[in-house]
């Protein structure tokens, strides 16, 4: 067996459940699940019917790197979204389709970490903990970025020592973040493209929460933007990961992209071919609707805009919590062990969260960033957010 399969750690849902077990929930009360980023909202027809419509494309093998049309249609989007001229990003060399970032996110480690010499992975604490899995069955060694209130819950790169910038060979960052939805501002992106320029990592920008903001007139800036504003129009050591999933409330079509610096995707594009992971034609056609339509994804944003609007008042009078400028979670600080606050909350509310220790490690200094806090994700349909809000609000009063 591959050695380096020792040192992953459970799964967030997998510590979730083990924390549950045993646990009787009061059953006059209905279970709300707060605690999966599983976008609920209806997928919008535009991308059901454009599947149905192209059931007959399974008799035939897809390619890796996709339709043209596919890429085309993200190149377009890409263009329009990060204020981007169409000629300054070609869809044959810097556009790949995948299926759900997950996986992209995974895959693209091991293509592009050389893990002799003792590399080393940053990314951002807490994280999706695909960036730790992908870094360690490289070989490499996770460096941790620790995100708290007092940095904004963004990365602090002049915190990085010389030693660790020496043998980086990638850097996940993550805007808007998971779980804080904190942005990172452009001359912030830029600043890691400078390093990344002088040391000569790659930077894998995971944007998949890029299209759920609070204010219309704000969209969070992206790495190929911000490239591109400073003169780096080959986006060199910048790739981008972006998915339907949340944009599009379509987490069960597993389709997103990765775009960017065309001499890494070519060496990505290899890998994936030896993968065997080529998206499905009916899947790419549903693709292509998603990304050439934004009304959706402006009600979807008006949706999450209501739930936040909604939760926020109920759950900040008893808990520290900011409001995000994007994604669709809270992240606030416990007066208790965030375990314990999710055990019991679970126990008297019969609501499940998510303790934001199961998102972190202790890092340098034995801190970690995730504990008492929890992560509220506000995928329940309306109603139940606000109910949910209610019976955190009476729980966290029962505490003091």
């Amino acid at each position: 067996m591959n050695p380096f399969l020792a040192d992953l750690q459970p799964y967030p849902f997998e510590k979730l459940a083990q924390m549950k077990h045993g646990v009787e929930p009061p059953s006059r009360l209905p279970h709300i699940s707060l605690s999966i980023g599983e976008p609920q909202h209806p997928t919008p027809h535009c991308i059901s019917e454009a599947l149905i419509a192209h059931l007959h494309g399974l008799a035939h093998y897809p390619a890796t790197r996709g339709f043209a049309a596919l890429r085309q249609a993200i190149a377009a989007w890409l263009c329009r979204r990060f204020i981007i001229p169409a000629a300054d990003l070609d869809p044959e060399r810097q556009v790949l389709p995948v299926n759900g970032t997950r996986e992209a996110l995974f895959s693209f480690a091991q293509a592009v970490v050389d893990p002799r010499a003792g590399a080393r992975v940053l990314m951002p604490n807490p994280f999706y903990q695909i960036y730790e899995g992908a870094a360690l069955l490289t070989g490499a060694r996770p460096h941790f970025l620790n995100l708290h209130r007092g940095n904004g819950f963004l990365p602090d790169f002049d915190q990085v020592p010389e030693t660790v910038w020496r043998h980086c060979r990638l850097v996940y960052v993550c805007s808007p973040g998971n779980p804080s939805g904190a942005v990172m501002p452009a001359e912030q992106l830029q600043r890691l493209i400078r390093l990344a320029d002088h040391w000569g990592f790659v930077i894998a920008s995971d944007e998949c929460y890029s299209e759920l903001y609070v204010d219309e007139s704000m969209p969070p800036a992206g790495l190929l933007q911000a490239a591109h504003a400073m003169g780096n129009t080959e986006y060199k050591h910048c790739v981008v990961f972006h998915s339907l999933s949340k944009r599009s409330n379509a987490p069960g079509l597993r389709s997103g992209f990765v775009a960017g610096d065309a001499e890494v995707l070519k060496h990505y594009a290899l890998y994936r071919t030896y993968q065997g992971c080529a998206m499905s034609p009916p899947i790419q056609h549903a693709s292509i609707a998603a990304w050439s339509d934004e009304t959706h994804v402006r009600d979807n944003r008006a949706s999450y805009r209501r739930k936040f609007s909604a939760v926020y008042p109920i759950v900040s009078e008893v808990l520290e919590v900011d409001m995000p400028p994007a994604g669709f979670y809270l992240w606030p600080e416990t007066p208790v062990d965030d375990a314990e606050f999710a055990r019991g909350l679970f126990a008297e509310g019969h609501v499940t969260v998510l303790p934001g220790s199961f998102l972190s490690r202790v890092s340098e200094g034995g801190v970690n960033p995730g504990a008492r806090h929890v992560r509220i994700a506000l995928v329940a349909p309306l109603d139940e957010c606000v109910e949910a809000a209610h019976r955190i609000n009476q729980f966290t009063k029962n505490l003091k």
